[in-house]
């Protein structure tokens, strides 16, 4: 099997390296064969690990595959972990990257940069692969730090756009801060346990739990664990875009659509909850990382879904979109339910990648216009982008029957069992965000599909359907988007698909719970149908319904009166504006004073240009004493003699 799993993870890195290093030979057809090929054998290849280790129950495969370094007791590998948790995100990622490339070749199909474009893509899928297969946290980190570097590539591909050159940048150095705490949680498990392995310190978890020191003062002890489980979180904050450090998600949409599918719907911004799922052996040790982890993310799912009700770009309001769901995801895994995040990130990639590549469909065939406010009537003009948008809509509100209604229900219904200090509030945050998530969605729906056409006589002169290899990616992502959930809740939420993968602690297993009321998938959305849920994502629908097609004029008139209020929100509570204007500006004053203190007064001033000073200066005095008169020179040979010779004297 090792050489299956070495396939899995090359694969997409063999192809990217074609496409990119030899994209000038292979061409645009060449390049997109080789990538498409590559993710296909890994995804092949994932459904037979699929088979092996969960429909045929083999045990999982935790070992070493190749020793990097070996010093001082310390042991560096690349590992894999392969259990059900992993093949679920091989699956999840290997299908949606597919899907992605086949997506590329339509929307791409003019640009200069087509070779590149895949060949960055098919690296990603190689990194996110090296991330969730790892058994130890050096390749966890190295995994981690090339989907960012990645990332970096994809968001700022058209790099002649200013705008694009800051979004990938911003991402970049946010992911730095969250990567800073990452790395500090790393050190810290290595230093308890010299060891970077999983297992080690899963083992070591309890031990650490006791452990207690003076870290900010002599007055108060901090628990060892929970600063490394706090540590190990503001990583995931960064990478999965939770409050404050979200800001770089919605500017990343400047990359191509695509990547928005790929990176920020599917794939990357979800490596922060598969790792916090992973170490869930650490983090239940520490209940106030757990109630850290529950605000955090509810106050994420509820106050970033605000945004999308005022955003205009189609793709920034699925971006916001991401950002809330994301929050459920984290809310989840402060409740303990970790499997009930992991069941919600599967459904949500399929549904979320199908809405992203649903707005690239309306783009193309908009002539690259996003404004919602320009667009409107699309609905005859493009049939299967108007039907499987609808289905990703639908999953996303958590419409009964839906993908995402099994997994958002059970998500809210596991919060509300907890009692871990703060999930009060994490269950008010994610009730009142079905409400606000289903008003944003079927905004974005009406708007765009149905009403009066807004768009220009031109643009509807030219309106049509986008080509197959646009629309067939949506047609099979739609496809899970509805009927996955039905047949995975089951052993995934209430069944031992995660026995022995995710620990929870028995005061903090609220799915089991749960699991004592399960019935069945039927009787699951016959009792969401009864439930306060439905009726608040119903309540969102016919108020964008009303809002949006009944009385569209009624959206400004409340803008009007609540100019404050819609003010603060168009400004994105003001992030941006403090992050630039303080944290950046601050930090740009103290490189100045590093600049002209250290550097130009210190460096170059004092060591660099001062040592050329002295010389100067010395040479200058020595000059002097070339006259160019023998008997001076005579002079200075019998003073020099006579020195010697006191000297010697003196010593014997």
């Amino acid at each position: 099997m090792e050489k299956i799993y070495l396939a899995i993870l090359l694969a997409p890195l063999f192809a990217s390296i074609v496409a990119g290093l030899f994209g000038k030979w292979v061409g645009r057809a060449g390049a997109h064969t080789v990538t498409i090929l590559g993710v296909a054998v890994s995804f092949a290849l994932s459904v037979y690990v699929f088979n092996h280790h969960v429909l045929q129950g083999q045990p999982a495969f935790d070992g070493a595959v190749y020793t990097w370094l070996e010093t001082d007791g310390l042991t560096l590998e690349i590992g894999f972990l392969v259990d059900q948790l992993t093949v679920l995100m091989m699956l999840v990622v290997t299908f949606v990257s597919l899907m992605v490339h086949v997506y590329t070749i339509g929307y791409m199909h003019d640009d200069d940069g087509y070779q590149r474009f895949f060949s960055y893509i098919s690296l990603f899928t190689f990194s996110m692969l090296l991330l969730v297969m790892s058994n130890n946290f050096l390749q966890l980190f190295v995994g981690w730090e090339l989907v960012g570097l990645v990332s970096y590539l994809l968001i700022g591909f058209w790099y002649k756009r200013p705008t694009a050159i800051f979004a990938n940048m911003k991402a970049f150095l946010v992911n730095r801060v969250g990567d800073f705490g990452f790395i500090l949680g790393i050190a810290g498990v290595y230093y308890f346990t010299d060891s970077l392995r999983y297992s080690d310190a899963f083992a070591a978890a309890p031990a650490i739990a006791d452990v207690y020191f003076h870290l900010f003062s002599t007055n108060t002890t901090e628990n060892a664990l929970t600063i490394i489980c706090v540590g190990l979180f503001i990583g995931a904050m960064g990478k999965s875009a939770q409050v404050p450090l979200h800001v770089w998600l919605p500017d990343s949409m400047e990359g191509p659509t695509p990547i928005s599918a790929l990176i920020h719907a599917a794939t990357m911004v979800t490596a922060g909850i598969f790792m916090v799922a992973r170490m869930s052996p650490m983090f239940e040790y520490s209940e106030t990382t757990l109630t850290f982890i529950l605000v955090i993310g509810a106050t994420t799912a509820l106050f970033m879904g605000f945004l999308g009700l005022v955003n205009n770009d189609i793709k920034r309001v699925v971006a916001y979109s991401t950002l809330s769901q994301l929050g459920y995801m984290t809310v989840a895994l402060g409740a303990s339910a970790y499997a009930a995040g992991v069941f919600h990130l599967m459904t949500h990639a399929f549904f979320k990648a199908l809405l992203f590549l649903a707005a690239g469909s309306v783009i193309i065939a908009m002539h690259h216009e996003q404004d919602m406010r320009r667009m409107g009537g699309l609905r005859k003009y493009l049939p299967i982008t108007y039907w499987t948008c609808l289905i990703g809509a639908l999953a996303l509100i958590g419409f009964p029957g839906f993908s995402g209604f099994f997994s958002k229900d059970g998500l809210i219904e596991a919060v509300a069992e907890s009692t871990i200090p703060g999930a009060g509030y994490a269950l008010f945050a994610v009730m009142a965000g079905v409400f606000v998530t289903a008003l944003y969605t079927f905004r974005m729906v009406f708007m765009t599909f149905h009403g009066k056409e807004r768009m220009d006589e031109h643009t509807r002169e030219h309106l049509h359907e986008s080509p197959w290899v646009v629309t067939l990616p949506l047609v099979l992502l739609a496809i899970p988007s509805i009927f996955i959930g039905w047949f995975t809740i089951g052993p995934v939420l209430f069944g031992d698909y995660f026995r022995d993968v995710i620990f929870v602690l028995p005061q903090h297993d609220v799915l089991a719970k749960l699991g004592e009321q399960w019935h069945g998938p039927a009787a699951f959305v016959l009792h969401g149908v009864q439930a306060p849920v439905f009726w608040l994502a119903a309540a969102g629908v016919a108020t964008a319904w009303f809002l949006y097609l009944k009385r569209p004029d009624i959206p400004d008139a409340i803008q009007a009166r609540t100019r404050g209020l819609n003010r603060l929100l168009e400004n994105k509570y003001y992030f941006d504006w403090f992050n630039e204007n303080y944290l950046a500006a601050g930090a740009r004053a103290f490189g100045r004073i590093f600049w002209k203190g250290g550097d130009r007064m210190l460096i170059d001033g004092a060591l660099v240009d001062g040592s050329a000073r002295v010389v100067g200066w010395l040479a200058g005095v020595i000059r002097h004493v070339q006259s160019g008169y023998l008997y001076h020179y005579a002079f200075a040979m019998i003073i020099g003699l006579a020195a010697l010779l006191a000297y010697l004297l003196v010593r014997t």
